[in-house]
């Protein structure tokens, strides 16, 4: 679970305006902070098995949001991946 501040932390580089909560960028940043704080619950709780599959769903919906977000906007998946250190 994320607080307030850790969420504002998140999003404040790739919002694309000051009230912006739902556009892909956001939710790509929101999706990589929650999927950091739980892989390192899960190296301390290693048979935590519910946890490992909510692991897995925000990383297929992460990617399910860098794919839309690349096809529609190719100049901001490159800043997004870049920002947020991500791979692909």
């Amino acid at each position: 679970m994320l607080t307030k501040r850790k969420k504002e932390n998140a999003t404040k580089d790739v919002k694309r305006h000051d009230s912006d909560t739902g556009s892909p960028e956001v939710q790509v940043a929101l999706l990589t902070k929650q999927i950091d704080e739980l892989s390192s619950h899960l190296k301390k709780h290693a048979k935590d098995f519910h946890s490992r599959r909510g692991l897995l769903q925000m990383v297929a919906d992460r990617r399910k949001h860098l794919k839309y977000l690349e096809k529609k906007n190719e100049k901001a998946y490159k800043s997004i991946v870049k920002k947020l250190g991500l791979k692909r």
